[in-house]
C-alpha cells in the first residue's frame, strides 16, 4: 500500500464518516431489496442471510462478551442485512487472514473495520467508507521521549498484523510486536518494559483511556483513513445492495442511533477539508 502519511491537523470528534452502513430498524427493508430477500442474485454463503466477518478482538467495534457478538461494526452489519431483507448471520475470523477468508468464500463480506486501500482493492471490492477513524500514535502516561512519528525510530511498537498501522510501524523500526487485537496491545503498553508505543485508531485508544488504562495519544492523528466494507471482486450486485443499504440507514437515523449508543456521538461528524486521507 502506498505511504501517504503526514499529520493531519484534524481533530476528529473521536467521531469517525460513516458514508454507508445498515440499518436495524428499516421502513424500506422490503423496497429495493427483493434480489436480497431471496439471496438469488447475490451470491451468498447462505441463500437469506448476510454472513459478515470482523476479528471480534477490536473494542469498542466488534467483541464478544457473555457469548454474544456485540460492537458498532455488528450492529451496522445487522442493520445492513436488514435493510437489505436478510437475517444477519456476524462470524469471527483473525484480521490477518480475513481477506483470504473473504476470497474462500468462508463469508459474504468484511465489516471489521478494514481501512480501504490501494492495495486491498486490487483483491478485494469495497463499499463506500463507513466511518472515518484517525490512525495515532498511543505511548504509556508519563512518557516523554517519544513526541511525533519521528521519534519511533528503534522503538519497540504494538500493532496488528497486516494492518495500516503495521504499515507505518515498518518504516520506523525493526522492532515489532504482533498482536492479534488492538486492545491487547495497549495493555501490554501500561506494564513498564512491555512496549515503547502502540499505534491503532484513535478512538480505540480513547476507549482504553475510558476504561481506566494509563495510556496516552502523542500528538494529532498521524492520518485518516476510510474503513470500509468488503466483497468480493465479482460480487457486483452484492456490492450495489450494500451502498443502497448504507445511504438508507444513514438518511433515516439508525446509523445515528448506532453511533450514539457506542459513542455518544455521530462518526460521520468529520470535516475532511484539508485532510490528507490514507489511500
Amino acid at each position: 500500500m502506498n505511504k501517504k502519511f503526514t499529520t493531519a491537523g484534524v481533530i476528529l470528534t473521536a467521531g469517525m464518516l460513516l458514508a454507508a452502513c445498515g440499518s436495524d430498524d428499516s421502513t424500506t427493508g422490503s423496497e429495493g431489496s427483493s434480489e436480497g430477500a431471496a439471496g438469488s442474485d447475490l451470491n451468498l454463503l447462505e441463500e437469506g442471510q448476510f454472513t459478515t466477518a470482523s476479528s471480534g478482538l477490536y473494542k469498542p467495534f466488534s467483541f464478544e462478551e457473555g457469548g454474544e457478538l456485540k460492537g458498532f461494526d455488528i450492529d451496522i452489519g445487522n442493520a445492513i442485512a436488514e435493510e437489505m431483507g436478510l437475517e444477519p448471520s456476524p462470524v469471527t475470523t483473525p484480521f490477518e487472514t480475513i481477506i483470504q477468508g473473504l476470497n474462500s468464500n468462508r463469508f459474504d463480506a468484511i465489516i471489521g473495520s478494514m481501512s480501504k486501500t490501494a492495495e486491498r482493492a486490487e483483491q478485494v471490492s469495497f463499499s463506500d467508507p463507513y466511518y472515518y477513524s484517525g490512525g495515532a500514535i498511543f505511548v504509556r502516561e508519563g512518557t516523554t521521549d517519544i513526541q511525533s512519528v519521528d521519534d519511533l525510530a528503534d522503538k519497540k511498537i504494538g500493532v496488528v498484523g497486516q494492518t495500516t498501522y503495521d504499515t507505518v510501524a515498518q518504516e520506523h523500526t525493526d522492532d515489532i510486536q504482533y498482536y492479534s487485537s488492538d486492545v491487547v496491545a495497549l495493555q501490554d503498553l501500561e506494564i513498564e518494559g512491555r512496549l515503547d508505543a502502540v499505534i491503532t485508531a484513535d478512538v480505540v485508544g480513547f476507549e482504553a483511556q475510558n476504561e481506566g488504562l494509563a495510556v496516552e495519544m502523542v500528538g494529532e492523528p498521524l492520518w485518516v483513513e476510510q474503513p470500509s466494507i468488503a466483497v468480493r471482486k465479482d460480487d457486483e450486485e452484492l456490492l450495489a445492495a450494500v451502498n443502497e443499504a448504507l445511504d438508507t440507514i444513514i438518511e433515516n437515523g439508525t446509523y445515528e442511533e448506532i453511533s450514539q449508543k457506542w459513542f455518544g456521538r455521530n462518526l460521520l461528524d468529520i470535516d475532511l477539508e484539508g485532510v490528507e486521507v490514507l489511500e
